[in-house]
């Protein structure tokens, strides 16, 4: 038995690898960083992949069940990942290996009738929400999600349109750094822009909630087929763990006529949610010149250093805010 920690996979070795895993019923995933490939006399016997701080693809053969080999990809994967400088794991896994995972000192999160999400920390989201300040939960509470990059006049409008409709409104802001603007800056412009608010609450998102872990597609835009987005898990994680802590009752979104993934996420909310008891508003979307405002067309703004067509994308905050920051070139 041969134990190899390869990176990108390609050619025979590569078709070896997908074929193992279809027999084992998953589907191979393109976007890994590091695989685990257990031999023996040629053929695969086990595998298991990361991506950061994601590990999944993870599949014995049947013949070798019994023989210990998850705990072994485990370990290469865990030493690979803290070696790389990730400390926090997460896991993807079907529902019926709950039980197994669980004896390796991986927790589950959440999970839907397909997919089961574990951490290797024991309560590690409960740890994660115990950290963040809470409102008043008198009255209607509501949440939007967002990216915000970076934070534009449509998102203010949101904003203050979702705000308008409840006593205290939370903005989670994405913490993920896979965005042209860092979790940094993203969250600092929410804040600054919507400081006049008075009922607003910005927080971020952690690792939960459309993240590398729980919403792996999300950041992979260019994906043509939006129906093969998996989101259920992100909905499930918002019900279960967000909603409760904060006492949300109403969820804020923008209508999406631009990206056909936030389109299904949206739609996978309105079929979700109103089953945990929590109602899902769509706001249209602010328009200008007849065009959607959109984050990406800032971006464009920013690369062509058009000032004047960005002043009139953005409040006056993030304006400033980007100008201060060596984010304008005139």
């Amino acid at each position: 038995m041969d134990i190899e920690l390869a990176g990108q996979l390609q050619g025979q070795k590569q078709r070896l690898w997908q074929a193992f895993l279809q027999k084992a019923g998953l589907e191979p995933d393109g976007q890994v960083e590091k695989t685990c490939l257990v031999w023996e006399d040629g053929e695969i016997i086990a595998t298991g992949s990361r991506q950061d701080n994601l590990l999944k693809c993870i599949a014995v053969d049947d013949a070798h069940q019994g023989e210990g080999l998850t705990g072994t990809l485990l370990t290469q994967l865990r030493q690979d990942a803290f070696s790389a400088g990730h400390s926090h794991l997460f896991l993807y896994t079907k529902p019926k290996n709950k039980y197994m995972f669980s004896s390796l000192f991986f927790y589950p999160i959440a999970q839907t009738k397909d997919v089961l999400l574990m951490e290797n920390r024991p309560d590690g989201i409960k740890s994660f929400l115990q950290t963040l300040p809470e409102g008043s939960r008198e009255g209607t509470v509501g949440a939007a999600v967002m990216n915000c990059n970076p934070f534009t006049r449509g998102h203010r409008y949101l904003i203050e349109t979702a705000a308008s409709q409840c006593d205290r409104l939370y903005v989670f802001v994405l913490s993920e750094d896979k965005s042209f603007f860092s979790a940094k800056d993203r969250i600092e412009m929410v804040k600054r822009g919507t400081a006049d608010l008075s009922n607003v609450t910005v927080l971020p998102t952690g690792p939960y909630l459309i993240s590398s872990a729980t919403f792996p597609t999300y950041f992979l835009k260019e994906r043509e087929n939006a129906e093969s987005v998996h989101c259920l898990l992100d909905i499930e994680i918002f019900c279960k763990y967000y909603a409760p802590k904060f006492g949300i009752t109403k969820r804020f979104v923008g209508t999406e006529p631009l990206s056909p993934m936030t389109c299904q996420y949206n739609d996978a909310l309105r079929q979700a949610l109103p089953e945990k008891g929590i109602s899902l508003h769509e706001i249209p979307r602010l328009e200008e010149s007849e065009t959607p405002i959109s984050a990406s067309n800032v971006r464009a703004c920013l690369e062509k250093s058009d000032l004047a067509a960005l002043r009139r994308l953005v409040p006056d905050t993030t304006y400033e805010y980007l100008e201060a920051n060596g984010f304008l070139q005139a």
